[in-house]
C-alpha cells in the first residue's frame, strides 16, 4: 500500500481551497491519506470547514489526528465532527483497517524524553499533565492492540522519539512528545511505520529503540527534502 502522509496544515478562516489541489495530486498518487494533526490553524470551525471542503477532493481514503491547534477554541469535538462528516476517519479511541493494513492514531501529548521525561511526582498539577500523557499512550498500545493485520502504521501529531526532532531548539524537546508513545509503539511487532507533525523544524527520519521507522511529515520539513508537502511511504 502506498500511504502520502502530511502534517500542520493551519489552514485559516482568509484561506480559499488550500489543499484542494493538493488532495486530487495525492489521489492520484497513494492509495491513503493520512493527516497528522494542526489541521486548523486556531481549532476553528469555519477554518474545519474549509479543509472539509478540500478532504472531498480526494478520492481515497483519508484517516488522520487532531492537533494542539485544533484544540485552541475548545472545541475539538466540533472540528472533528466537521472533518468526520467530510469523509475523514478522525482516528483516537478505534483503530481502522483497509486493505489489510492497520492505521491507529491519537494526537499525542507533551513530556519528554529519557531522563528529560516528566515523572508523576509532586504537586498535583505535574501529575495531571503526567496523567494525560500516559493517557493518550493507553489509548495509542489500546487501538494498536486491537489491530490483526500483519501491518499498521501508527499516526500521531506529537512525536515518540527525539530523533526526528532534531533541528529544534532543545530546550523545547519535552514539548514536543513523549517517550511514553513510543514505548506504546514498541510493543507490537506489527508496526511498520509511525508518522507524526508538530517538529516544524525537526528532521525526516529516525527510529524507535526497537527499529521501527518514525516519519515527521509536517509540511514544513518535506517541502525542502521533496519539493512537496507530502511524505509517499510503502507499508
Amino acid at each position: 500500500m502506498r500511504v502520502a502522509a502530511i502534517g500542520d496544515l493551519h489552514v485559516q478562516e482568509s484561506d480559499t481551497a488550500p489543499y484542494r489541489e493538493l488532495c486530487s495530486e495525492i489521489s492520484n498518487h497513494a492509495d491513503v491519506l493520512l493527516l497528522c494533526g494542526d489541521l486548523t490553524n486556531f481549532g476553528k470551525t469555519t477554518e474545519a470547514e474549509i479543509l472539509a471542503e478540500d478532504i472531498k477532493a480526494c478520492s481515497v481514503p483519508v484517516l488522520g489526528v487532531l492537533g494542539n491547534h485544533d484544540y485552541e477554541c475548545g472545541q475539538p469535538e466540533e472540528v472533528a465532527r466537521i472533518l468526520h462528516e467530510a469523509g475523514m476517519i478522525v482516528l483516537d479511541e478505534q483503530a481502522h483497517e483497509i486493505d489489510g493494513v492497520g492505521f491507529a492514531g491519537v494526537k499525542g501529548f507533551m513530556g519528554g524524553y529519557g531522563r528529560g521525561e516528566l515523572a508523576p511526582f509532586g504537586e498535583p498539577i505535574a501529575k495531571l499533565f503526567v496523567d494525560e500523557a500516559m493517557n493518550e499512550a493507553r489509548k495509542l498500545e489500546n487501538a494498536l492492540r486491537s489491530l490483526r493485520t500483519e501491518r499498521s502504521v501508527a499516526v500521531l501529531h506529537y512525536s515518540p522519539i527525539e530523533g526526528t526532532i532534531e533541528g529544534e531548539p532543545p530546550a523545547i524537546f519535552q514539548y514536543l512528545g513523549s517517550q511514553r508513545l513510543c514505548d506504546a509503539i514498541d510493543r507490537f511487532d506489527h508496526v511498520r511505520a509511525v508518522v507524526h507533525g508538530h517538529a516544524h523544524h525537526g528532521t525526516y527520519e529516525g527510529r524507535t529503540p526497537l527499529g521501527k521507522p518514525v516519519y515527521n511529515v509536517a509540511q514544513f520539513v518535506l517541502k525542502p527534502l521533496f519539493g512537496r508537502p507530502y511524505a509517499l511511504l510503502e507499508v
